[in-house]
């Protein structure tokens, strides 16, 4: 992760922190590729019905789940996670491989350690790397709130684990799979850089955005790709209710959703940008998708949230809803198309006993400074035994 690797890079200047994008590295098993071939067609006629102009081929998993996200529908993605594992299991053997021949490729350097930030993949990531460099430690860092077993963060292998809650920690110690030094407790997920605000830093001001100051806002956000469907008709529902409310919408990169909702009264249409941080510091409700980046992003700048958790929720989202409740700091409604009016006034009803509840409940998040002290512990502790070894 990005956000990561520009702290290592500044903490540790005589580290060489090298990302590797996984799916690249794979292309020759293929197995998105044939996992995609193979729900094409029902894919297909899910589809059809709302976007009867879609072609869907073998294309890569995240534009099957980006197109679903921006026409606003999530039911049924669920089911590719459990094709994805099937197929990873089948070619596991080509997977670690290619995983092989990429550590021992000529002018390549033993790993002092290596890292992963993917769900699913760890059980062939680390057996490819045990093969190679038996001694080189391997973590993973969850950027899930909890697991979603079978073989979706954890796995049965020597080792280590870091979570960014307890309920993820509880989960790891029941597994039994790893040593308990090897468990490590961190206070939410990484964030970027822009979410820590230096002393006396200028940000925007909500009259930059042509927004009053008091008015209560809401920030609308459903990810980097937008949804069109659901976004607009929570805009259209709050401006049926003439509720005393003004929207900063993040559209990301789509560019219909920005060219509607440019213009509207009461809102105010962003397109992609690196700076969320900025923008979410000016609202007062989040309203979007329970993933775990948002949320902890939205939560971590003070503002409640307001997610839809239902049938259609992803399966590793649903969890998070868990948290949102038990933690005090957001309300969740089966449906936003009935129900985000409703939970709108109930949120500014009670909106200081929500951000009480996230100066409580929640710990301050320092995750991506507490994940570069701890991957540091194990490069010191790895060092440590091959010298005793030695």
């Amino acid at each position: 992760m990005s956000a990561l690797k520009e702290l290592l890079d500044a903490r540790y200047p005589a580290w060489h922190v090298k990302p590797v994008d996984l799916q690249k590295l794979l292309e020759p098993a293929d197995p998105i590729h044939r996992l995609t071939n193979t729900i094409s067609r029902p894919l297909h006629r899910f589809l059809e019905p709302i976007a009867p102009n879609l072609t869907v081929g073998p294309v890569q998993a995240q534009d099957i789940y980006n197109t679903a996200l921006k026409r606003g529908v999530s039911l049924g993605l669920g089911a590719i996670q459990p094709i994805l594992q099937m197929y990873i299991e089948l070619n596991a053997p080509k997977i670690e491989a290619i995983l092989q021949r990429h550590w021992r490729q000529p002018g390549a350097e033993q790993p002092h350690l290596v890292v992963s930030v993917v769900p699913n993949f760890n059980g062939v990531i680390f057996r490819a790397l045990k093969d190679v460099y038996p001694a080189t430690p391997f973590v993973t860092i969850m950027t899930d709130m909890v697991d979603c077993p079978p073989h979706f963060w954890m796995e049965k292998q020597d080792q280590f684990i870091i979570c960014g809650t307890k309920k993820a920690v509880r989960q790891a110690k029941a597994t039994r799979f790893y040593r308990p030094e090897n468990i490590f407790e961190v206070s939410g997920m990484i964030l970027r850089k822009s979410f820590y605000r230096k002393p006396g830093e200028v940000r925007l001001t909500r009259r930059d955005l042509n927004l009053r100051d008091d008015v209560p806002t809401a920030i609308i956000m459903f990810g980097g790709n937008g949804t069109f469907a659901a976004t607009i008709d929570i805009i259209n529902q709050i401006e049926a209710a003439k509720l005393n409310l003004q929207m900063i919408v993040m559209c990301g990169h789509n560019k219909k959703l920005f060219a509607n909702v440019r213009g509207r009264a009461g809102c105010r249409a962003v397109g992609f940008v690196s700076n969320v941080a900025d923008y979410m510091q000016l609202a007062d409700v989040f309203i979007g998708k329970p993933g775990p980046g948002s949320v902890s992003e939205a939560i971590h700048m003070g503002c409640p949230v307001i997610v839809e958790s239902n049938a259609d929720t992803m399966v590793q989202e649903r969890p998070n809803v868990d948290w949102i409740l038990e933690m005090g700091v957001g309300i969740a409604v089966k449906s936003f198309e009935k129900d985000i009016v409703e939970a709108i006034q109930t949120m500014l009803r009670d909106l200081d006993t929500y951000r009480k509840n996230i100066d409580q409940n929640v710990p301050k998040n320092f995750a991506v400074f507490e994940i570069a002290t701890i991957l540091n512990q194990i490069i010191s502790r790895s060092f440590q035994r091959r010298r005793i070894r030695v």
